[in-house]
């Protein structure tokens, strides 16, 4: 995509079912292709995306019927961006243990944040005024090597925070 091209935007809406994660996974892996991801970065942000949206219906919106997810996957002439919003009551992610701590390690929580820090180059959450969190996650665009992916995520410090 040439720096001039405007940005182009899929938006796809799910009911709050774990059915449809698979569907958003692939396409997040497929819109990688697209703007010439290799491989393996579409598999991690396939990954993320898969845990952000995962996250969205269990802890969001805690599987009840007629919440949705909007996930919006926006390709920019240097990034790739996907936005995952709930309709929960909004959560803070600085109070999530860290999962990689010793006495952590066999707890099965928090590990889908740690993933989405470590495959992709930016995440943040927002609360939403409307409530609910928006996940907002991109990966940069490596034009100087195509067909090839750029390093895998985001530089991490310990316990998967960014620096």
């Amino acid at each position: 995509m040439r720096k001039n091209t405007p940005a182009r935007e899929i938006r796809v809406q799910i009911d709050s079912r774990y059915e449809f994660i698979d569907l958003v996974q692939r396409m997040a892996e497929d819109l990688c292709r697209v703007v010439r991801l290799g491989r393996g970065a579409a598999l991690n942000l396939g990954l993320a995306v898969r845990e952000a949206v995962a996250n969205a219906i269990k802890h969001g919106n805690r599987l009840e019927d007629g919440k949705h997810v909007l996930i919006l996957f926006r390709v920019e002439a240097t990034k790739l961006v996907v936005a995952v919003r709930d309709q929960g009551s909004g959560f803070d992610p600085h109070r999530v243990e860290n999962p990689v701590a010793p006495e952590n390690v066999y707890h099965n929580h928090g590990r889908g944040i740690f993933f989405m820090n470590a495959f992709v180059d930016d995440v943040t959450f927002t609360r939403l005024p409307t409530g609910g969190t928006e996940v907002r996650m991109e990966k940069r665009v490596d034009k100087k090597r195509p067909g090839r992916a750029p390093g895998v995520g985001a530089p991490m410090r310990q316990g998967g925070k960014h620096p």
